[in-house]
C-alpha cells in the first residue's frame, strides 16, 4: 500500500502563477518603454537630443536600453514563474533596474558612459515630462511596482499553501499511476493445501478400492 498523504507545508518554494502575473505584466510594458522611447520618441516630437528616430549611441544603450531589456527579463519572471525564489529574483532585477533609471544619468560622466542628452522642449513643462518619462518617473515607477511584488511574494498565503499541496498531490498521484502494476487477464485458482491433499486421498483411495473390485471378479 502506497503513502498518498500529503504534508501540511506544502512545498513551501511553489506558488500560484497569478501571484505575480499582474506586476509582471506592468513592468514589462514599462520595460519596453524605457528600452524603445529614445529611438521612437523623436517621431513624435517626444525626444532627448540628438532628436533623430532610431539613432544609437552608447549612452542610449547604457542608460536606456540595458535597463529597459532588464526590466522586461524581470517582468517575466515574475508573470511567468510558479517559484518563488525565481520570481523574486525577477522582482529584484526590476527594482535594481529602475534605481538605473533613477541614477544611471548623474553616474554616466563618472563611469563613462556617455551624455543622454538633452530634453528637446520649448516650454519648461515639457521638459519636466520628458525627464520624468524617460528617467525619472519611469524609474521610480518600476522601483514601486517590484517593490510590490516582493512584498506580494514575501508573504506565503492559505491559498499559496493549498496549491503547492494540490500540486504535491497531484505528482504523487501520477508516481503511483505509472508505478501501479498491469491488471493481467489470466485468473489463477489458488486452493487450500488441506483441501487438495484430501482430494488426492480420495482419488488414489479410489483408485485402490477399483483394483480391488477387479481382483474379486
Amino acid at each position: 500500500m502506497r503513502e498518498t498523504r500529503v504534508h501540511n507545508g506544502g512545498g513551501r518554494m511553489t506558488m500560484p502563477r497569478s501571484r505575480g502575473a499582474a506586476s509582471g505584466f506592468l513592468l514589462i510594458l514599462l520595460g519596453l518603454w524605457g528600452a524603445l522611447v529614445p529611438f521612437i520618441g523623436p517621431l513624435f516630437d517626444f525626444a532627448f537630443s540628438p532628436d533623430r528616430e532610431w539613432t544609437w549611441t552608447a549612452a542610449r544603450g547604457w542608460l536606456e536600453v540595458l535597463p529597459g531589456a532588464v526590466t522586461v527579463v524581470g517582468g517575466f519572471l515574475l508573470l511567468s514563474s510558479r517559484n518563488r525564489f525565481t520570481a523574486m529574483l525577477g522582482g529584484w532585477l526590476t527594482v535594481l533596474a529602475g534605481a538605473w533609471f533613477v541614477v544611471g544619468r548623474a553616474l554616466a560622466a563618472p563611469l563613462g558612459l556617455g551624455n543622454a542628452g538633452a530634453p528637446v522642449a520649448a516650454t519648461e513643462t515639457k521638459r519636466v515630462v520628458l525627464e520624468l518619462a524617460y528617467f525619472y518617473g519611469l524609474g521610480a515607477l518600476i522601483i514601486f511596482l517590484g517593490a510590490i511584488a516582493l512584498g506580494r511574494l514575501s508573504v506565503r498565503s492559505v491559498r499559496d499553501i493549498d496549491y503547492a499541496q494540490r500540486s504535491e498531490y497531484a505528482q504523487r498521484s501520477a508516481v503511483s499511476t505509472t508505478e501501479e502494476p498491469l491488471a493481467s487477464d489470466d485468473v489463477t485458482e489458488i486452493q487450500p493445501a488441506e483441501e487438495t491433499h484430501s482430494r488426492r486421498h480420495r482419488s488414489l483411495g479410489g483408485l485402490f478400492r477399483r483394483g480391488d473390485r477387479l481382483a474379486h471378479r
